[in-house]
């Protein structure tokens, strides 16, 4: 039997077992990462990975949207814009097709401000990308995005019962 067929006492796969286990462990030190960066910015972590959300938007975003991409309350949401704002990284605008809706918008007055932070860590996933053939990526890439939609689904689990 192969070591991707054999099973756990629980019935679980050891492969799978060991995927959740570095799982974890990914999420612990990706969580202290941002952490960092977020204590080195003057942001608490759910701001900084809020303000993430927003930079990495294609436009601007509402609360509700927000919400809905963090897995945070609209309440919450709202006092995290709130401190985004004071500190000069987004600015609420209105929207022009709906003016009854307000956007959060990023602002341009921190860009490139924080790169030294992020470099270390653009610069090591580069070089470790290297090291794999284009199919081994093919393979990474397709876990990584499956996990991300299974955690999605998994939020919106827990949020269900809210």
């Amino acid at each position: 039997m192969s070591s991707d067929s054999a099973t756990t006492t629980d019935g679980r796969s050891e492969a799978a077992v060991t995927l959740a286990e570095l799982g974890r462990e990914m999420s612990s030190v990706t969580i202290a990462f941002h952490a960092a960066a977020a204590e080195r910015m003057g942001l608490s972590g759910t701001d900084h990975k809020c303000l993430d959300l927003a930079l990495h938007s294609p436009g601007p975003l509402t609360a509700g949207r927000i919400a809905e991409l963090s897995g945070l309350s609209t309440g919450a949401v709202t006092g995290v814009i709130d401190r985004l704002e004071r500190a000069g990284f987004v600015r609420r605008v209105r929207d022009p097709h709906d003016r009854r809706k307000v956007l959060v918008e990023v602002t341009k007055c921190n860009e490139g401000r924080y790169d030294h932070i992020f470099r270390g860590l653009v610069d090591g996933v580069a070089e470790m990308v290297s090291r794999y053939r284009p199919e081994e990526i093919d393979v990474i890439t397709r876990y990584t995005r499956d996990s991300i939609e299974m955690m999605r689904a998994q939020i919106a689990r827990l949020n269900e019962t809210r």
